[in-house]
């Protein structure tokens, strides 16, 4: 889809239209099936439209990390491997994730680092391919650690690295590609990929899929066992709320667990862990993504944080987060000055994640001046002011103040 330029004629909006869609907000906030998820976390006055890359603290997370630190740690010390469940935390919160993306339980372990998983599933996914089979698909406008990952596993199992834009990925594939890793939705951009269709055709090529949820796992439904994704990885600091550097996430699909060869066999990944034997055995399910001695205080942090997510439809949430993107550009385009801002976000639903990205001269000094009045998104360097929509905790009211305190500024600054 071609890039949507804002046209508003009129530098500043009209104190009528402001004024409607002020109501339109409230309106709409009134009628949010959300709105209560709000009091769950820890907000200022401000408009938190940063969710994308740290999602806002559940205010009950405290006292809970609290416990872990003077109760469990403080005084049951290494009883707590038992008897507070530290030693099945990685698969337990694990399962907590499964629902959020689409998978069954069983086939979710939470450890390490997003780049470290990646290293894991592409590696192994490489294996799983077999032989005969020697290049990896890497999306070509990847986040920069899945691209420098994969070129590495591809150095270490001897495979060519291909950079292909998720669109030209049907035409790329071929008889030689034994992996496809992907980003679900563009970091940059908030572009959804089309996950099924795309998974569909790896399989039809022979070759094993392997997704980055980082932008869309608590955003909108995945549909990991449904479309029949081989594995995937996610962070838990965006839109699940973990927390800063909160453990990531692994998914082997079940059918895929026998095979899966980590090449990073710890010893939290043996069959008989505390046997300290010379020669490794994998253990079953998803454990055998383990690796080595979990964060313990950042696993059960996340844990906790997990519960604000206790009845909530992901469907519910995806509809809600549509809706604030849609209301968030009309706003935009209402207000803005006209000429200023170009939205790279595809306005048709099935290409948008649950972001607006607006290319603008001297975005980093707007995005300062936006944080300065109380509207905290990010900058994607050069040019790009990205705004998060995070439906648990951002309103229709929050969409339209940000909206005009950024025309706001934009008019202060032209021809500065």
């Amino acid at each position: 889809m071609s890039e949507t330029t804002n046209t508003n004629t009129n530098t500043t909006a009209s104190a009528t239209t402001t004024e409607a869609l002020r109501e339109r907000a409230l309106k709409l906030d009134a009628a949010d099936q959300l709105a209560d998820r709000r009091e769950l976390f820890a907000l200022d006055d401000g408009v938190y439209l940063d969710g994308n890359s740290l999602g806002a603290l559940p205010a009950h997370v405290p006292a809970r990390v609290q416990d872990v630190l003077t109760r469990q740690w403080g005084e049951l010390r290494i009883r707590s491997w038992e008897e507070s469940g530290w030693w099945t935390a990685p698969e337990r919160v694990g399962d907590r994730i499964a629902p959020l993306v689409g998978a069954a339980a069983g086939q979710i372990v939470v450890g390490d680092s997003t780049s470290v998983n990646v290293f894991k599933a592409v590696v192994a996914a490489a294996r799983i391919a077999g032989e005969g089979r020697d290049e990896i698909l890497v999306d070509a406008t990847t986040f920069p650690t899945d691209g420098y990952i994969a070129a590495s596993a591809a150095r270490l199992t001897g495979h060519r690295i291909v950079p292909v834009a998720p669109a030209d990925v049907p035409a790329a594939l071929g008889p030689r590609t034994a992996v496809v890793l992907l980003n679900q939705v563009d970091y940059r951009s908030g572009r959804l990929h089309d996950l099924p269709g795309l998974t569909a055709a790896v399989h039809a090529a022979g070759a094993v899929a392997v997704w980055d949820l980082c932008h869309s796992a608590g955003a909108l439904p995945v549909g990991l066992d449904e479309h029949g994704v081989d594995l995937a990885v996610g962070c838990t600091y965006k839109y699940l709320n973990g927390g800063p550097g909160s453990p990531a996430y692994l998914y082997v699909a079940e059918r895929h667990q026998a095979a899966f060869d980590s090449p990073l066999p710890g010893w939290n990944s043996h069959a008989d862990p505390f046997g300290m034997t010379p020669d490794y055995a994998p253990a079953d399910g998803s454990a055998r993504g383990r690796v080595g001695t979990p964060d313990i205080v950042s696993m059960l942090t996340l844990e906790a944080a997990l519960d604000a997510w206790d009845g909530v439809e992901v469907d519910a949430v995806r509809a809600k987060s549509l809706a604030l993107t849609d209301f968030f550009l009309e706003c935009v385009e209402a207000y803005v000055p006209a000429g200023r801002v170009t939205s790279v976000t595809p306005a048709a639903h099935a290409e948008r994640g649950s972001q607006v990205a607006l290319r603008c001269d001297d975005a980093e000094s707007v995005m300062r001046r936006l944080i300065e009045r109380g509207v905290v998104g990010d900058l994607r360097r050069p040019d790009v002011l990205r705004f998060g929509f995070t439906p648990l905790y951002v309103g229709f009211a929050d969409a339209e103040r940000a909206a005009r305190v950024l025309a706001e500024v934009l008019a202060e600054t032209a021809g500065a």
